[in-house]
């Protein structure tokens, strides 16, 4: 079952349920009108898609398109925020000129998908204006999700799913673990054919990369931060 209207960050539903056939995401099917409910939130009958994402103005920043349901951003934590500007600041570091390094922009994978990753690198020429909202797939070479307890299995299970289906080549995971609550990034690289992610190297106090640039990064700094 997935939610008719908005899903919360730790998957509540803001009102009734609907169905969704297996192994397709398209066919989202209206749950009965809820009194009192926005009706610019009610979704058409195939669920949400790119083009209302960007046209309900009224939603919370930073909510994400998943299948067809709008999940708006949970509260993020001291280690999230701290890890993502560590990252962002140590690949801008080493990017070569032909890429560019941003943060929290939302990706479109499909009609129905569009995420946004804490940090993500792109072509540089997916950036030819500064008013640019979105990128698309194929214009990103690498995306990160940071795991926050309430969103722990849509960045694990999910959103790789859709990362990989629509071809990102480079995905990292990163989780805030040991006694010193530091992180530790799981790099994976996709498999052209299978379109599915293979975990590369799993990588504590140092992040020590050749792909999909040269990446030398001491974890242990966000002690620092």
């Amino acid at each position: 079952m997935l939610p008719s209207l908005i899903r919360l960050s730790d998957g509540t539903a803001l009102s009734g349920c609907c169905s969704l056939p297996d192994g397709d995401h398209g066919g989202v099917h209206s749950a009965p009108p809820t009194s009192g409910f926005p009706e610019w939130l009610r979704p058409p009958q195939e669920g949400f898609t790119v083009d209302d994402l960007f046209r309900l103005s009224e939603l919370p920043p930073h909510t994400q398109l998943i299948d067809g349901s709008l999940i708006p951003r949970s509260r993020q934590s001291s280690f999230h925020s701290s890890f993502n500007s560590l990252l962002s600041r140590e690949l801008r570091r080493t990017c070569p000129e032909t890429l560019r390094v941003r943060g929290e922009m939302i990706v479109v994978l499909a009609r129905h998908q569009a995420l946004e990753p804490d940090v993500c690198v792109i072509r540089a020429g997916a950036d030819r204006q500064r008013g640019v909202d979105r990128y698309e797939a194929g214009d990103v070479v690498l995306v990160v999700e940071t795991v926050d307890p309430d969103s722990k299995i849509r960045d694990r299970e999910r959103k790789p799913q859709l990362y990989a289906r629509a071809g990102i080549p480079h995905f990292w995971r990163v989780e805030m673990s040991g006694e010193e609550d530091r992180p530790v990034v799981y790099v994976y690289e996709l498999d052209p054919t299978t379109k599915v992610y293979v975990v590369t190297g799993i990588h504590h106090d140092q992040l020590k990369l050749s792909v999909p640039f040269r990446v030398d990064i001491d974890l242990t700094e966000i002690d620092h931060l």
